[in-house]
């Protein structure tokens, strides 16, 4: 293992812990005499779904043999997600949590939904960054191993987030 390696990797590791406590820590935390910021969700379910179209076009890239496109779509997709997940801490710190009101089996749909979209969303956060940077290093044949695992669980995540987005949205107050 390379030394850029062993240094991408202790990142990785510190982020990928770092961010699924701080989000949580972060949901306790409301702050006060500040607007909320109820403008939020609709803007974050639509860069989820943005992240979905840039995830799949990326594919389309790569299956074309346009490696550059491939990569500034992906770099992208980071960045979307990580917008995201501003957006959504911020929404979370100035507003009560929207209850769903669906009632018999579509509440436990959106529950199925909502909760593993939750915990792939902390899943897919070490996927995303190993294979990004097995992407930077150079080590291609390693970097479509882990691509084609974590593709289909960043995609997942995008596409539901928009899901329970507008599941949830006729309950906004």
């Amino acid at each position: 293992m390379s030394t850029d390696e062993k240094k991408y990797k202790k990142f990785i590791t510190i982020v990928s812990i770092v961010i699924p406590i701080a989000v949580a820590a972060l949901f306790g935390i409301k702050i006060p005499n500040v607007e909320p910021l109820s403008f939020l969700p609709p803007i974050y379910a639509s860069i989820n779904g943005l992240t979905a179209v840039l995830l799949v076009a990326s594919v389309i890239a790569i299956k074309n043999g346009k490696r550059k496109i491939h990569e500034q779509l992906n770099t992208t997709a980071i960045v979307c997600s990580a917008l995201f997940l501003v957006m959504y801490v911020a929404y979370h710190m100035t507003s009560d949590s929207t209850k769903f009101g669906g009632e018999g089996v579509i509440k436990y749909v959106y529950l199925f939904i909502l909760i593993t979209h939750i915990l792939l969303s902390i899943v897919i956060i070490p996927f995303v960054l190993i294979t990004f940077m097995r992407a930077r290093l150079g080590n291609f044949p390693e970097h479509k191993k882990i691509a084609k695992i974590t593709f289909p669980l960043w995609l997942y995540v995008a596409v539901t987030g928009v899901v329970v987005y507008l599941m949830i949205s006729p309950y906004y107050v």
